[in-house]
């Protein structure tokens, strides 16, 4: 009883030590074109739609007799070499939508197409997984915004670009004396929330700080956006922080116009970012401890436009990246194009199901509970 509250912390139930598991989610914001990314190179209509935007077979990486990665993912083809890769194709849900919008709020919070939600799986995630915990840190997203996914009923990530930035915003006197002029309450005054979820904000900015010093990481990234973020969460990771699931975006693919230089210079970015964190994990001996998953709101049209883009899809594809995978390359065929709904993929994985197999089987969650519906669960891991 006489133990300071960070202390009795380490008590709680879900903490982050070696050998317990992680998940990393990598949005690829604005439509990522997955034709061209997993590229179906022996498929005639492919090259017969896209006659500029085609990815030649000789210069795709090779990933069976029947698909290639695009040419700047050379350490997704190291990874697919070492079985540590993943690749689910025409992943969706039914009656999709084609705004960037309506669709991210979709995949954020693992809503039905004709549904509207206010919360994310991830922030229905922390309701059930959180509740009580004295560092409300379970999730970080990397980013200025705190996206829908990581919003629950009563829980929320917390949205950080850099562990000392935050320390030294939450230390400002402005908030101190805001704080210290609001008096504890036993009844609910309409700022009490207000106030408490500041007061967490400060103390979990404290905390964070504290953990990313513990093991700061020697990995050398790239000087991206991509590479910063994911060297914060490698050092995160090292520690002993309390989190389980980290967000963080790459973007825009939203490649209307010019798509191939484009996707290519995003790309550049992701391979050299990966790369550095996958390194880093190894060297440190934790990357069987880490699922790193890639999604879009959705893929692009098969047939390119007049102005060397894609438009608007809907199904795609979706990475999946441990050593943990119990299954490995290319887990389902990759779309066949010759059955297309008006020019479209059709979806052939629901991805709630994806959700539901990693809240089950990777972060022992109650997937029922989260998703608000019992989805069959698929076999990767």
């Amino acid at each position: 009883m006489m133990l300071p509250r960070f202390l009795k912390a380490l008590e709680l139930p879900g903490q982050i030590n070696a050998g317990n598991r992680v998940l990393v989610v990598l949005q690829f914001s604005g439509g990522n074109d997955g034709l061209n990314t997993v590229i179906p190179v022996r498929n005639d209509i492919y090259y017969r739609e896209r006659p500029k935007l085609a990815i030649e077979r000789a210069k795709a990486l090779s990933i069976g007799d029947e698909a290639g990665l695009h040419p700047s993912l050379t350490c997704l083809k190291s990874l697919y070499d070492e079985g540590s890769l993943g690749i689910l194709s025409g992943v969706g849900y039914p009656n999709p939508d084609r705004s960037h919008f309506r669709s991210m709020d979709i995949w954020q919070t693992a809503s039905e197409s004709d549904r509207y939600l206010n919360t994310g799986w991830i922030g229905r995630y922390l309701d059930a997984q959180c509740t009580g915990c004295d560092h409300p840190t379970q999730a970080l997203e990397i980013d200025d915004v705190l996206s829908m996914a990581l919003k629950g009923e009563k829980q929320k990530a917390l949205a950080l670009r850099d562990p000392k930035r935050l320390y030294s915003e939450s230390r400002e006197p402005f908030y101190k004396d805001l704080l210290a002029d609001h008096p504890a309450s036993t009844t609910v005054q309409p700022l009490d929330y207000l106030y408490k979820t500041m007061s967490e904000t400060v103390s979990s900015a404290d905390y964070i700080y504290d953990q990313s010093r513990l093991r700061p990481t020697a990995g050398d990234y790239p000087d991206t956006e991509l590479g910063k973020n994911l060297r914060t969460i490698a050092s995160l990771i090292l520690s002993d922080i309390n989190t389980r699931v980290y967000y963080v975006s790459l973007g825009s693919f939203d490649t209307h116009v010019n798509q191939a230089a484009q996707q290519e210079r995003l790309f550049m970015q992701l391979n050299g970012a990966m790369e550095a964190f996958v390194r880093d994990l190894k060297a440190n001996q934790r990357f069987q401890d880490v699922m790193i998953i890639t999604f879009s709101e959705f893929g692009r049209r098969v047939a390119q436009n007049a102005s060397e883009g894609t438009d608007h899809g809907t199904a795609n594809t979706m990475f999946l990246i441990s050593p943990s995978l119990r299954r490995q390359g290319l887990i389902n065929a990759i779309p066949g194009l010759d059955h297309l709904d008006n020019g479209d993929l059709v979806y052939s994985v629901d991805f709630k199901r994806v959700y539901a197999t990693l809240l089950h089987k990777w972060l022992a969650a109650d997937d029922r509970l989260i998703l608000n519906e019992q989805y069959s669960l698929l076999d990767f891991i």
